[in-house]
């Protein structure tokens, strides 16, 4: 046999590992080529790897070369290994190609490189996690392994792209790594460049599609449900069983919430809003409405949870809003605190404390702070060029300069912070600077200003850091921005300005200048808790009981993951640091950004005038957080999860099964004999049941809904393929039939009301009154699924849970909220719309329909692999399905899928 690899060549990694494991068992000669030479006669174009075998035939599939190695090594073939190859081919190529091409074509970084592959690694972890087992299909390593090893290698090599929180996956790629077959690989084809010496390969690659609108369209994979032993049946239907037994005593109510020894603290912040703004739905994803989904999951876990949060109002903005509005910066901050409280109301977030800046405890706190890294030495003092508008007759706070980015080119650029590259700028640096208020160009003067000395600070924060971050939930994109700071080295940090509105600097020579509020706007947190209680050094100053998570837009990770862990380290007064620091990208609206000036979007207060419940807001915002990179909401889109997820998906099943409940039963929950496909699907349940509570653990908040929408998948097939209407009417055994099948199925949908609460507590607490869960089924949620609604149990009155969103409902509020297009259109206009709304979403789909089909007609002309075809066929019957949902056009009822 003889064997053609070539350096670059990705597929060489792993059929050269593949080859090590036989060597001694059959004669092999290993070539090297170069990559434009042809090795096998019949193919017109290169082609390597390739296995040219004894009879002449040529294997040049990688997959194929590495399976006809571990054959002869002795190695049975199994249907896991098989699936995961599938996977291989159909998931993680597309995917991965991707990442390598943005990395080293595009020369791109970080969670540009990470995002399109993240998915994909989150699902190897958790594969191996679920199943406790050190390789992909068991104890020992399969062909699995060395295909997704050498896949994956020239990317996960560089530790900046292997995720630390993904240990199961940490552990199996270094475990692969380090055997001697997949070194000698790596070698060979990677010659020491690393994944730099796969460019030339890459750069004859096409370019690939487009992840981002993958990302953003968030269309649900179909489920298959995983292999269960029979162990695992037994222990979910145990618990099953056990009911409202295994339910621990509710916590006691504290006031104040104060932390108690012993137990899990969970101390959670939002980003504090400025005052000034109303917030738009990237702000409410962005940190309120993603730490109150932790926040209620908390609770559920019985862990003693404090969340709070409070508008940041000191600063130029505020005086400059003030003047606009002719009040003072007080009224201002009263005006707009109570808009902010308002919207945050509507929209159910359940903050312990929504506090405020403007308080004598903040000066208290915020002044001690400083004085304690005064006397320590970390405070400089220089004198700043600033920029000073003649026309306003004041210095420019940051925030209201704008500029070219003097490091991108950005134009846009702020006066502290390019959003476009994420470096910090110094005001003066940036060119064509103009004042935001008058639009006038500012000029350079001098002025005395502090300094927070970070270069000195910069070893006992990376010593923090060493050991907060290993086994942290920090996420990625803040693990990267921290990162990329500390290479750079820091440099010291502004901390005064020369306003009136701020916090007062206690030292002489400098009574006329104010805190600087990126300074003392994450002293807020402190303040706003001793403003809650007088004991607020419990939660504050006691890092070893407390844990705290904050929640954040990626744009402010430099202050909390950086500046405010300095200011505390310094202060040398055992303050509580951020042990999770969860940062989300940024959410766009439709294809731009938000702008109030502009009219394009939709803010907080006017969310709720558009007649859509706050839940489906909530739901939608959670569906499309933008966890891994920007996303973006979408009308169309919003319409479609409306009305698919949650009207005929998740309302269905649950009206369903509480109807059936009320039709056939009375009102009472009837009698439950299980079948051993009912005890396979309890346990189905409680396994995404614990995937959820996995996910949730690790603030995953998009995947873990993604986990209840399957729930309820199962449930509607279920009783889709069970026909409990057709049995109530049969004999004695169909008729208990239906019982069972209509107390197990009401018994999941009390599960998912619990489950929901997280999300969409409204609609959580309105399934709980219709079905009379017992008060402490609603207030804990366990791992196990439990029968909290046993046979007798009467339940209440059932109704729908939610209602269809019309075409011309939603393209009246695409106008509305479009800027150019905010003008809506007279009532006649709109209905004659409504049979051809959203006609470029609709042709969009259309575009995606025909194309897949023609991908699905082309596979079966090749007569290509049946589960690849079954795969294509798949997304195209989703794909019409939306386009069915966008044209306003009945769904078929779907029939019950054949198991497994």
């Amino acid at each position: 046999m003889r064997l053609f690899v070539s350096e670059g060549a990705p597929g060489s990694l792993p059929v050269l590992a593949a080859a090590g494991r036989a060597q001694g068992r059959a004669e092999l000669l290993i070539s090297t080529v170069g990559p434009e030479e042809c090795v096998v006669p019949f193919l017109t174009r290169p082609k390597v790897p390739v296995l040219q075998l004894d009879s002449g035939n040529y294997l040049f599939s990688t997959s194929a070369i590495c399976r006809y190695f571990f054959l002869l090594s002795g190695w049975e073939q199994d249907d896991l290994t098989n699936q995961w190859l599938e996977w291989e081919a159909t998931e993680l190529q597309p995917a991965l190609s991707a990442a390598l091409y943005y990395l080293v074509v595009q020369g791109k970084k970080g969670e540009d490189v990470l995002g399109p592959v993240r998915r994909a690694l989150t699902h190897i972890d958790q594969s191996l996690s679920r199943r406790s087992c050190p390789f992909l299909a068991g104890e020992t390593e399969s062909l699995a392994d060395v295909v997704l090893w050498g896949a994956l290698y020239p990317l996960l090599q560089d530790p900046a792209y292997l995720p630390e929180e993904l240990g199961a996956l940490h552990s199996w790629f270094q475990t692969l790594s380090s055997q001697e077959p997949c070194q000698r690989a790596a070698e060979t084809v990677l010659k020491q460049q690393g994944v730099l010496a796969l460019r030339p390969y890459l750069q004859k690659q096409p370019q690939p599609g487009s992840f981002e609108g993958r990302a953003v369209s968030n269309e649900p994979e179909e489920e298959e449900l995983a292999t269960l032993s029979e162990e695992e049946i037994t222990m979910a239907v145990t618990a099953w069983e056990k009911g409202l037994e295994s339910l621990p005593p509710l916590r006691p109510q504290q006031n104040p919430v104060l932390p108690v020894p012993g137990e899990r603290n969970v101390l959670i912040t939002s980003a504090l809003p400025y005052v000034n703004n109303v917030p738009h739905l990237g702000n409410i994803i962005g940190c309120v409405l993603s730490a109150d989904v932790f926040a209620r999951y908390s609770r559920l876990r019985q862990w003693n949870t404090l969340y709070l949060c409070g508008t940041d109002e000191y600063g130029t903005a505020t005086e400059t809003k003030a003047m606009e509005e002719g009040l003072t910066p007080q009224e201002i901050c009263d005006k707009y605190h109570a808009i902010h409280a308002n919207i945050y109301r509507w929209f159910n977030i359940s903050f312990d404390i929504f506090g405020r800046t403007t308080t004598p405890q903040q000066t208290k706190i915020t002044q001690d702070i400083f004085q304690r890294l005064l006397t320590r030495g970390f405070v400089l003092e220089d004198t700043v060029e600033q920029l000073r508008c003649e026309r306003c007759a004041r210095f420019l706070a940051d925030r209201f300069v704008e500029g070219v980015c003097p490091f991108c080119g950005y134009e846009e650029a702020r006066g502290d912070q390019c959003d476009k590259c994420g470096k910090l700028i110094n005001a003066i640096e940036l060119k064509k600077p103009q004042c935001k208020v008058c639009r006038s160009c500012p000029v350079v003067k001098s002025s005395r200003h502090l300094f927070l000395d970070l270069p000195k600070l910069e070893k006992r924060l990376e010593e923090w850091l060493g050991k907060t971050l290993p086994g942290s939930d920090w996420t990625p994109n803040a693990r990267f921005i921290i990162r990329s700071w500390l290479r750079d080295g820091l440099k010291p940090r502004c901390i005064t300005r020369d306003l009136k509105w701020g916090t007062p600097v206690p030292l002489e020579g400098f009574e006329d200048k104010v805190f600087y509020v990126w300074f003392d706007a994450t002293i807020g947190y402190l303040s706003i808790t001793a403003n809650y209680t007088d004991q607020w050094e419990r939660w504050w100053k006691n890092p070893e009981q407390v844990n705290l998570y904050q929640f954040m837009a990626k744009d402010n990770v430099p202050f909390h993951g950086l500046v405010f862990p300095c200011s505390a380290l310094g202060a040398e007064d055992n303050y509580t640091l951020v042990s999770h620091l969860i940062a989300t990208e940024y959410l766009n609206y439709e294809d731009g950004k938000f702008s109030k000036s502009r009219g394009v979007g939709v803010f907080g207060d006017m969310a709720q005038d558009t007649g859509i419940p706050a839940d489906i807001w909530r739901f939608y915002l959670l569906y499309i957080r933008p966890e891994g990179q920007d996303s973006a909401f979408s009308w169309t889109d919003m319409l479609l999860k409306n009305n698919s997820e949650l009207l005929n998906n998740l309302g269905n099943f649950i009206n369903r099964a509480g109807m059936f409940v009320s039709k056939f039963f009375g009102g009472y929950v009837p009698e439950m004999v299980l079948t051993s496909d009912d005890r396979r699907l309890v346990a189905h349940v409680t396994l995404e049941l614990q995937h959820y509570h996995q996910l949730l653990e690790k603030v995953r908040i998009r995947e873990a809904l993604r986990s209840i929408l399957t729930i309820s998948r199962h449930g509607n097939q279920y009783i889709q393929v069970n026909e409990a209407w057709k049995r109530i009417k049969g004999s004695e055994a169909d008729r208990q039939r239906a019982g069972t099948v209509t107390g197990l199925a009401v018994n999941i949908a009390a599960l998912l009301s619990v489950m929901l609460q997280p999300y969409m507590p409204t609609v959580s607490a309105t399934i709980q009154a219709q079905l009379q869960l017992p008060l402490p089924a609603c207030s804990i949620l366990l791992t196990n699924f439990l029968c909290t609604l046993p046979a007798g149990h009467q339940i209440g009155t059932v109704s729908p849970l939610f209602q269809k969103l019309e075409n011309d409902q939603i393209e009246s509020l695409r106008q509305r909220f479009g800027g150019g297009q905010a003008q809506v259109p007279p009532m006649p206009a709109v209905v004659e719309a409504a049979a051809t709304a959203a006609p470029r979403q609709v042709q969009v789909l259309m575009d995606e329909v025909a194309r897949q089909g023609n991908i699905v007609r082309e596979l079966k002309a090749q007569k290509a692999d049946k589960n690849q075809v079954a795969a294509e066929v798949a997304k195209l019957l989703d794909l019409k399905k939306q386009l069915a949902l966008a044209e306003g056009k009945p769904l078929e009822t779907p029939k019950g899928k054949k198991k497994k």
